[in-house]
């Protein structure tokens, strides 16, 4: 494939004043920030920048509540205490079930009250910054959680789940904004993974949990598990205290001595210490000017417009195939499980292997991203997961215990392969591809239309595996099989490939409507023009000094 070369318009460039001395000098020092960090391999990075890397990942941990109250509330639905208290009497079955409806309630309500809070987010990051929006939401989290273990009946439970599912809203894209820019671009596929291990790492906790408490009787064996989510609110509402701020968020907010406070922090102590964050506030600087000259309006409207249309459609697109993969049939593991044959014990154990699939698939992806590109991840990951969706849907037609034990495994090989591609590679897709300035409000609708799409799954697929409902147990695996190979297809003409490029380049690509097959194979210049205007002053004063 022929190589080709972008560079920025002329449009792009009005936003320099490439007479003024000052920023001259603003754009020599954005391009040694910019060779500086290319020249990092991944084990210079996280040598260098331990701080950040710290705090990138000490407040993912935020999306470990939403992890594990996903799990949760599914789980208790083949959980017998929980059933006893709120269930319904099924003649088939002889023992009391949640009705699907009531399933895809609970389920939906915290989508709901994401939906709110993807908004919120949007609106507060922009406005107040990261740090003082993420305490403001723990605190809310630390009071709302009260409503859940104390529900006295499945309508109230709804109702909790909806205010806990706003802050949860919040955190899922403060949190991989945040991690993605205080990081240099090498370590930004691990910290972006590292959040998607965390929600994770919730999940897998839940499932322990679960499992623990099926032996307690009464209400305690539901209460319990909502209590536990009480760990979390304090000690990260203290770190999000003591947290420096993004220093990109604070460039776009026009606070450059707050942005040079957060990198003096983040930056490693060295000699020329100082010399380097002027640098790094440079480049932050230039890129967010580059951004202005085509979006200078930051708002929701702008992210339809021009070829923020088509970041915002990448962010839409991996974000729903995440369940339209076929990933939903894991959300509900426990149940799927149980509708294909396997006793409750036997599935609260399988559903503890799927997801510690989060951890040691996220673990793995590490060592890929150095060397394989995003979309060719994403997209293998999903021809996998095509297969077994495939394999499971008709492994549905079999009977008997060979059947049900090779559907269980073939889950649980599928949960692996998803969390070492697609999982954790969407968080840097979807965090890489927008704007700077769109960034938080690209990413909140994309998430806004995951969240659409788990209320899709909630409504859906409890009615394909319960009895009470279509009852297709494991053949569901066909429909997402279905859905699962239309995403692919989509990545294959729309999903461009952003391994090793900066924001800079990034926004380039897309400003000049390269074709996603060609991302990888556009050479990009971001300081082209400019460059040349720096060298010629040099020569200028050269000449005037020997003169």
């Amino acid at each position: 494939m022929a190589t080709e070369k972008v560079v920025p318009t002329d449009g792009e460039l009005k936003a320099f004043d490439l007479t003024d001395p000052n920023v001259v000098e603003l754009i020599y020092d954005a391009q040694q920030s910019d060779a500086d960090d290319r020249k990092l391999t991944v084990l210079e990075a996280v040598k260098k920048y331990k701080k950040a890397l710290f705090w990138a990942m000490f407040l993912s941990t935020s999306l470990i509540m939403e992890g594990y109250d996903l799990v949760i509330i599914t789980s208790f639905y083949g959980q017998t205490q929980f059933k006893e208290r709120f269930g319904v009497w099924d003649e088939g079955t002889g023992e009391r079930l949640i009705t699907p409806e009531w399933q895809s309630g609970l389920s939906n309500s915290a989508l709901v009250g994401q939906l709110f809070g993807l908004v919120i987010n949007s609106w507060t990051q922009d406005r107040f910054g990261c740090r003082l929006t993420m305490m403001f939401f723990m605190a809310w989290m630390a009071i709302v959680i009260f409503i859940p273990v104390f529900a006295p009946s499945l309508p109230i439970l709804a109702f909790g789940e909806a205010m806990c599912g706003i802050p949860w809203g919040v955190f899922q894209t403060l949190s991989t904004v945040y991690a993605c820019e205080i990081v240099p671009t090498v370590l930004r596929p691990h910290v972006t993974a590292y959040v998607c291990m965390c929600w994770g790492a919730g999940i897998l906790l839940s499932a322990g949990v679960v499992r623990a408490v099926s032996g307690i009787e009464g209400d305690l064996g539901w209460r319990l598990p909502f209590v536990l989510q009480w760990v979390w609110p304090i000690p990260l509402f203290i770190g999000a205290y003591l947290a420096p701020e993004s220093p990109w968020n604070a460039v776009r907010r026009d606070n450059i001595e707050l942005a040079r406070e957060s990198l003096m922090r983040l930056a490693p102590e060295e000699p020329d210490k100082e010399k380097k964050v002027d640098s790094k506030l440079a480049y932050i600087q230039h890129t967010t000017s580059l951004e202005k000259a085509d979006t200078a309006d930051a708002s929701f409207l702008e992210c339809f417009k021009g070829t923020n249309l088509w970041r915002t459609e990448i962010n839409c697109v991996v974000w729903a195939a995440q369940i339209l993969g076929g990933n939903a049939l894991v959300g509900y593991g426990v149940v799927f499980l149980q509708s294909a044959g396997f006793t409750e014990r036997q599935s609260f154990e399988i559903n503890i292997s799927l997801s510690a699939c989060y951890i040691i698939g996220g673990i793995i992806s590490w060592f890929l991203f150095p060397h394989v590109g995003r979309a060719t991840l994403y997209m293998a990951g999903l021809s996998f997961i095509f297969i077994c969706d495939v394999t499971i849907g008709a492994l549905g037609f079999a009977k008997g215990t060979p059947a049900q034990m090779a559907i269980g495994i073939i889950l649980v090989i599928s949960n692996l392969c998803n969390m070492i591609t697609v999982g954790p590679v969407c968080y840097p897709i979807v965090a890489e591809t927008p704007s700077g300035r769109l960034r938080y409000k690209t990413i909140a609708i994309g998430r806004f239309v995951y969240n659409l799409t788990g209320i899709f799954q909630y409504s859906v697929t409890p009615l394909m595996l319960s009895p009470l409902g279509w009852n297709w147990g494991a053949k569901a695996g066909l429909f997402y099989a279905g859905t699962n190979l239309l995403c692919n297809i989509w990545c294959w003409f729309r999903l461009p490939e952003t391994k090793d490029r900066t924001f800079g380049e990034i926004d380039l690509l897309f400003d000049h409507h390269v074709p996603a097959r060609k991302f990888k194979y556009t050479k990009v210049d971001q300081f082209a023009h400019q460059a040349d205007y720096v060298s010629k002053e040099a020569a200028v004063e050269e000449v005037d000094t020997v003169a």
